[in-house]
């Protein structure tokens, strides 16, 4: 049986899918091959000598809003292992994969989904017509629910397993890294943990098909900026294909072995005053090989009260809502631009 969703399965044979238009995230670039970066010039971040390279990781979410994290202390065994349960996972039939996590009231805990990126909290996608399909198919897991995912497949269980370990670590690497940003930034919060909640923690898991003409077939995830405080990626090593915006120019990100992919989200660009950058990125299709990434997400608690000069106070429950009533009507998300104080722009 098949393993790729229906939308996806035309790649297998090179045929034109449907038009994809630009989410229209206010139209940062234009996609010319002259705006591609030819080298990998990402900061990089020693997170052993955090207390010292405070400095550094303040400019690189200043000018960057991104930046690759080496010596996070998540053992390599337990990185690869999670790259090849995921690709297991994946290569089951797209029948199985989508009846793995219906059911016994699991739906928060975990979900399956394809041809977008976009869900509700409950996990159901966010869709607003097959010209906005994105080539990829993925899982999102919600780490404060996993005890609660009990899969009968056993491919699941076994990356169940694997990501509560998993878990533990990203959440202690997104809370130093949050406080380290909290206080070069001078901020007053009285409940940071509220601010960077890990009982939030979502990670996501996505498989981006191959294609061999790859340039004219559409994006795998199109350009975007994350609705969180933190992003924090873990990439194939071989296959490259995430794109970040740096300049005007689309930079593509080489895939190191060992390291993290760190990026500021649109909850952090809030609280910093528009200080640290949500940094614009994609992803694009391989020619020959599938790419496999698995992100974690961390946000605010939902009625926390986000306080900022640059925008309208708002918590992320409010801001979530108008992401998704946006996407919905327009087929985009719109973001932090909903909120400005200034009613003009």
């Amino acid at each position: 049986m098949e393993s790729l969703p229906p939308s996806l399965r035309h790649l297998n044979h090179h045929q034109s899918p449907p038009t994809i238009t630009h989410n229209g995230n206010s139209n940062p670039t234009k996609d010319k091959d002259k705006d591609q970066e030819e080298y990998d010039e990402v900061p990089i971040i020693d997170f052993q000598r955090l207390s010292h390279e405070k400095s550094k990781l303040d400019e690189a979410c200043k000018e960057w809003g991104f930046f690759r994290l080496v010596n996070h202390g998540i053992p390599l065994t337990l990185l690869d292992q999670l790259q090849e349960q995921a690709k297991q996972i994946f290569s089951l039939s797209f029948e199985t994969k989508q009846a793995s996590c219906n059911g016994n009231g699991t739906e928060r805990a975990a979900s399956y989904f394809w041809g977008t990126p976009a869900l509700t909290t409950s996990g159901t996608a966010l869709t607003s017509g097959p010209q906005n399909t994105h080539l990829v198919e993925g899982f999102s897991f919600s780490l404060g629910q996993i005890s609660l995912f009990q899969p009968q497949l056993s491919e699941l269980e076994s990356f169940r397993v694997l990501l509560a370990e998993y878990g533990k670590h990203l959440s202690r690497i997104a809370t130093t890294l949050f406080e380290s940003l909290v206080k070069s930034l001078n901020l007053n919060l009285l409940e940071p943990s509220s601010y960077l909640d890990e009982n939030t923690g979502n990670v996501r898991v996505y498989r981006y098909p191959s294609c061999s003409d790859s340039n004219n077939v559409g994006w795998g995830i199109n350009e975007h900026t994350d609705s969180s405080v933190l992003s924090i990626l873990s990439q194939d090593d071989q296959v490259s294909g995430l794109e970040v915006l740096k300049d005007h120019k689309w930079v593509t990100v080489k895939p190191i072995p060992n390291t993290l992919i760190v990026n500021i989200g649109d909850m952090m660009q809030a609280l910093s005053d528009d200080i640290y950058k949500s940094v614009f990125h994609r992803v694009k299709i391989n020619n020959t090989k599938e790419r496999i990434s698995i992100c974690y997400f961390v946000f605010p608690n939902e009625d926390v009260k986000i306080e900022s000069s640059k925008y309208k106070p708002f918590t992320y429950n409010e801001f979530r809502a108008q992401v998704q009533k946006d996407i919905k009507e327009t087929g985009h998300k719109v973001g932090l631009s909903r909120f400005q104080r200034n009613e003009d722009i």
